[in-house]
């Protein structure tokens, strides 16, 4: 069922490996990193599939063309694009200098993996509405995405250091990502028999 929802969902799949590639063509930094239009359009690709996250959820219950395989496509390029864009900034930043970008990422990515497998189990007994997406779970996401776009630009944002506030908001988001995931063990665990 190809509606714009999922037209919009199927691109930001689509637009995952250009981002991919541009990635690995930045030039190599020094103290001083030296910004391109490479790096602007790295920030600016993850930016527009990050506003396609919002708005195929918003076109889909405005214009009430929610479908099962949106539900299905959407959690899926949400898990695709944060996992890839962590592994490629584990991948970039050194492992002996930040070594807690590679811990954040970890459990993110353990966390999503955890969730998934819950949601398939629950969809097999018939629960899978008892663990749909959390408020929580929605906040932990934006900070996600805001923390990766801070520590994908590397450049001062309005004098503001971007590394910084990517690193303060990967940890916050990593302290939500913990705590959503207990909320949706939680509810797990009541649907397993002794």
């Amino acid at each position: 069922m190809m509606t714009i929802p999922n037209i919009l969902t199927l691109s930001r799949i689509a637009l995952i490996p250009l981002f991919v590639v541009l990635y690995y063509f930045q030039p190599a930094y020094t103290d001083v990193p030296i910004f391109t239009w490479i790096n602007f359009s790295v920030t600016g690709i993850y930016a527009a599939i990050s506003m396609t996250d919002y708005l195929d959820g918003y076109l889909a219950r405005k214009l009430k063309m929610t479908s099962k395989l949106g539900a299905f496509l959407d959690p899926v390029a949400d898990k695709l694009m944060v996992s890839t864009a962590l592994v490629l900034l584990v991948d970039y930043y050194p492992s002996n200098t930040h070594w807690y970008i590679g811990v954040c990422a970890l459990i993110i990515i353990s966390r999503e993996i955890l969730v998934s497998a819950l949601r398939e189990w629950m969809s097999t007994i018939g629960q899978r509405s008892t663990i749909n997406v959390s408020f929580i779970g929605k906040v932990k996401t934006f900070v996600q995405i805001f923390a990766i776009l801070f520590l994908l630009y590397q450049q001062p944002f309005f004098g503001l250091p971007s590394f910084d506030i990517g690193v303060a908001l990967l940890l916050s988001a990593t302290l939500l990502t913990l705590y959503s995931g207990l909320i949706y063990l939680k509810e797990g665990i009541k649907t397993f028999k002794p």
